[in-house]
C-alpha cells in the first residue's frame, strides 16, 4: 500500500509539473559531466594567442561600404521588433539585431544560456563567441503515461540518443550596435553492431527551428518590461515569396581549378550576404573560428583533418602507451577569404594557409567540400 501511495503521489506531482506543460527545449547541463566523444574534425581546440585581436567592426550595416559599385542592396526582412531588439532574416538565415554595444549584449547572452539550463564551454569576449557544452534536450522525450507518472523520479533511465551544442557569435556594426547569431550543432547515437550492444556518436544536421527558438527566447531578454510578448511559434514572420524561392535555388557550388581539384566555393550572393552565410556555415560545421576581419573579408579558423589526426596518433601510439593518455593534436590554422567577384551578385571563398599564401594541400579540398555542404 505504501508503494501504491508513493506512486500516486508521484503521479500527481508528474501531472502538475509536466503533464500539462508544452515546451520545445528542456536542458540540464551537469557540472563535471563526461564530455561527449565527438568526431575529431568537430573538436574544439585551444586558441592561438596570435589571433587574440579584439573584434572592431563587422555586420550588415557596414557591409554596404564594401559592396561593389552598382550592386543591388541586400533585401532584409524584420521579423520581430521591439524598441531595442528585433529578429531579422535573410532567406533562411536569422539573427538578432540589438541597439546596444556588443560589450553590453555579451553579459546578457552569457546569462541567457544559463537560464535555459546550458553551461558554457567557451567564453571568448575578444572573438565575440559564447559556446555551450553538449547537452540533451529532454523535451524530446515521449510524454507517455509511464514517464508522466514515475519519469521524474527515474530521470536517468530515459535518453533521447541526441545531443545539442549552441554557438553564439556577437558582432559589432558600424553604428556600434550588435548582431547576434545562434548556430546549432547536433550529434546522434547510433548502433555500430547488429547485436546493438555498441554505439557511437555521429553528426546530425543543424536544426534551424531550434536556432529560431533560441533566438526568440534571447530576444525576450532584451525586451523592455512593457514590451508585448512575442508569439510562441518562434516569432519569425513567414519569408517573402522571393526568399522562399531563393531557398530552393543552389546558392553555393565548388569551382574546379585547372588541375581538376576544388579551387574555391562560389556563392550566388553579394559580399555582405555571403559573409553572413559563410560565418553561419563555419559555426554549424564545427570549425574553430578564432578571429575574423570583416574589412578584409577573412575568417581565421582551425581545422583538424581526421586522416592527419589518425597519422599523428599512430606516430604517438608508442609513447602514449608508455606514459599513458593521448597527446594533444594541434589543428592546422587556415584563413578563409570571402571576396567579391567581377559579377557583383557573386562572391567566392578561397582557402589560404596561416601565412596568407594560397593553400594547395588535400586538406583544402576537404574544407571547401565541407563548407559547400553547409552552404546548401
Amino acid at each position: 500500500m505504501a508503494v501504491l501511495a508513493g506512486l500516486a503521489g508521484l503521479a500527481l506531482a508528474g501531472c502538475s509539473s509536466i503533464g500539462l506543460k508544452s515546451d520545445k527545449v528542456e536542458y540540464k547541463s551537469a557540472v563535471g559531466q563526461k564530455p561527449l566523444d565527438v568526431p575529431p574534425d568537430l573538436s574544439q581546440l585551444p586558441r592561438d594567442d596570435r589571433y587574440s585581436v579584439p573584434v572592431t567592426a563587422s555586420a550588415t550595416t557596414q557591409a554596404t561600404q564594401a559592396r561593389a559599385p552598382g550592386a543591388a542592396p541586400a533585401q532584409q526582412q524584420v521579423a520581430v521588433t521591439t524598441s531595442q531588439a528585433r529578429i531579422e532574416r535573410d532567406g533562411t538565415y536569422r539573427w538578432l539585431a540589438v541597439d546596444v554595444p556588443p560589450e553590453a549584449a555579451y553579459s546578457t547572452v552569457k546569462e541567457f544560456w544559463g537560464s535555459v539550463g546550458l553551461a558554457i564551454e567557451r567564453d571568448d569576449p575578444k572573438a565575440g563567441i559564447v559556446e555551450t557544452v553538449w547537452a540533451e534536450n529532454r523535451a524530446k522525450l515521449p510524454q507517455d503515461i509511464i514517464r508522466r507518472t514515475i519519469g521524474r523520479a527515474f530521470e536517468a533511465l530515459y535518453s533521447t540518443g541526441e545531443q545539442d551544442k549552441f554557438r553564439t557569435r556577437i558582432e559589432r556594426t558600424a553604428k556600434n550596435t550588435t548582431e547576434i547569431y545562434i548556430s546549432h550543432r547536433g550529434m546522434i547515437e547510433v548502433y555500430t553492431t547488429a547485436a546493438q550492444d555498441a554505439t557511437r556518436w555521429q553528426p546530425r544536421p543543424p536544426d534551424t527551428e531550434l536556432e529560431a527558438e533560441m533566438l526568440q527566447r534571447l530576444l525576450v531578454r532584451f525586451q523592455p518590461a512593457a514590451a508585448p510578448t512575442a508569439t510562441a511559434s518562434g516569432g519569425a514572420a513567414a519569408p517573402a515569396s522571393g526568399a522562399a524561392a531563393a531557398s530552393s535555388v543552389q546558392i553555393a557550388k565548388i569551382v574546379q581549378g585547372g588541375d581538376g581539384r576544388p579551387e574555391r566555393v562560389e556563392i550566388a550572393e553579394p559580399f555582405d550576404r555571403a559573409w553572413r552565410r559563410v560565418g553561419l556555415a563555419l559555426d554549424r560545421g564545427g570549425f574553430t573560428v578564432e578571429d575574423r576581419d570583416r574589412a578584409k573579408g577573412v575568417y581565421f579558423v582551425r581545422y583538424l583533418d581526421p586522416e592527419s589526426e589518425a597519422k599523428q596518433r599512430d606516430a604517438q601510439g608508442f609513447l602514449s602507451k608508455i606514459f599513458g593518455g593521448d597527446a594533444k593534436i594541434v589543428a592546422t590554422q587556415f584563413r578563409l577569404s570571402v571576396e567579391s567577384t567581377a559579377t557583383a551578385s557573386v562572391s567566392s571563398v578561397k582557402v589560404f594557409d596561416k601565412d596568407g599564401k594560397p593553400d594547395t594541400s588535400a586538406t583544402r579540398d576537404k574544407i571547401l567540400a565541407q563548407l559547400a555542404e553547409q552552404l546548401k
